[in-house]
């Protein structure tokens, strides 16, 4: 007498049934995960204007990385995109954080100075016309940043009472990525300007 055992059938439907609660799982995971990305973590927008000009320019869209400052705060050089609440300016804004809470911020003859030293530029950029609310000295509070457009004669920026100084809670996350015209990491774009100016 022989023994052994009679294999199930392998319909297709019957795998569907034995599968679906893990297809559903799936589902379920990937739209809670699109929803936090969206909502919480990227944010794509479109540059206004040309106070970040030549590193972004009018009508460039970028992505915001919305989860960069929920652990840590913005470091000098971030390119932070913000908005203000309650004033006049409650739009997005693109700029540079170029002076951290607990530090001195001072416009002379044109030229930033932080903690009374010059501060260095990492691009090429003309000396500012107007000092505005920084020709005296400022001391940043806990949690204020002072912020300044790369095409600084063509900014509205922290210069101004209109806009003053950046609260955390207003910033909205770090620029991230370009994605028109052309794909780059916002944080690798650098002007110079001398090279181009030979190009001409």
């Amino acid at each position: 007498m022989e023994f052994g055992y009679k294999e199930e059938s392998k319909s297709p439907f019957a795998a569907i049934i034995r599968e679906w609660p893990v297809l559903l799982i799936e589902v379920i995971v990937a739209i809670v995960l699109g929803y936090l990305v969206t909502s919480h973590g990227l944010e794509r927008i479109q540059v206004s204007g040309n106070s970040m000009n030549l590193i972004l320019q009018d009508g460039d869209t970028i992505l915001v990385n919305k989860m960069a400052y929920k652990i840590f705060s913005p470091s000098r050089n971030d390119v932070i995109v913000f908005r203000q609440e309650g004033q006049e300016h409650n739009y997005y804004s693109v700029k540079r954080v170029v002076a951290l809470p607990g530090e001195t911020v001072q416009i002379m003859d044109g030229i930033l100075y932080i903690n009374d030293k010059p501060y260095e530029e990492i691009n090429k950029v003309e000396k500012m016309i107007t000092a505005g609310v920084a020709e005296e000295k400022i001391t940043l509070e806990k949690g204020e940043y002072f912020v300044l457009g790369d095409n600084r004669n063509q900014s509205e920026d922290s210069r101004y009472s209109s806009v003053g100084m950046i609260t955390k809670k207003e910033i909205i996350g770090k620029a991230w990525i370009r994605l028109k015209p052309t794909f780059d990491f916002i944080s690798w774009l650098k002007y110079e300007g001398e090279e181009e100016e030979k190009e001409v």
